[in-house]
């Protein structure tokens, strides 16, 4: 073998051996034990999904009835600036990256004539049965990808519950004829009526005390059947004299 390959082989395993044995060395002299208690706990991730679905259930809270009674439609449409860059609010104007909303309130899911809506928004139409009511744009524009999953939509929602109420309540003056808003004590309506079944059953029971009442009327002929016992006492007395 050639003399320069053997130098060459010797240098390679010996540079192999130094580095192996420097590796060795370090990890013994730097060696670090695993901790058996971390330090701190991060759990940042975690609380931030509760945050989200704490604002999520808190803008549900208060029933978009009672929320459009106090609402500003000239607030709402500074607040529409948002949706600009997506929607038209003209009658007729044209489609953009979302459909015209001129007359959206109430108007049937999915509906409006040459957009083309994702398969989510169409299957949530049910065919056109489902419409805008104000609960649906409520629920919708507060989360649009949690009320519909899946839907193009990419706006995040509105969380402030003034802000949504304000915007839906100039949504609701794009029509030649607005719909009539909901009575702002219907959503309490069902509430107050929970103790309707209680005070039922008060009344019901109240005819029973007339009834407890009625037994001592039926005792009081009893009286009688002792006052006729005298009259027939009296009876054999005339025969006696006879």
């Amino acid at each position: 073998m050639n003399s320069y390959v053997n130098m060459g082989v010797g240098a390679l395993l010996g540079t192999v051996f130094v580095l192996m044995t420097v590796s060795i060395t370090s990890e013994g002299i730097f060696h670090a034990e695993v901790p058996e208690k971390e330090g701190y706990a991060i759990v940042a991730e975690a609380a931030s999904e509760g945050e989200a679905g704490a604002d999520t259930a808190a803008a549900a809270e208060t029933p978009i009835a009672t929320l459009l009674a106090s609402a500003d439609a000239a607030a709402g449409e500074a607040v529409f600036k948002k949706c600009v860059s997506c929607h038209t609010a003209d009658k007729g104007g044209a489609n953009k990256v979302g459909p015209n909303l001129f007359g959206i309130v109430e108007r049937p899911v999915a509906s409006h004539e040459g957009f083309g809506y994702s398969a989510p928004m169409t299957e949530f139409s049910q065919g056109g049965a489902v419409t805008w009511t104000y609960d649906n744009l409520s629920h919708f524009l507060a989360a649009p990808k949690k009320f519909i999953p899946g839907t193009a939509m990419g706006f995040a929602g509105l969380k402030k519950e003034d802000e949504r109420a304000n915007l839906i309540a100039y949504l609701r003056t794009l029509a030649d004829t607005p719909v009539a808003l909901p009575a702002a004590d219907a959503a309490a309506a069902p509430a107050e009526a929970a103790p309707a079944p209680a005070d039922a059953a008060a009344t019901e029971a109240a005819p029973a005390a007339p009834a407890a009442d009625a037994a001592p009327a039926e005792a009081a002929p009893a009286p009688a059947a002792t006052d006729a016992a005298p009259a027939t006492d009296a009876a054999p007395a005339p025969a006696a004299n006879n």
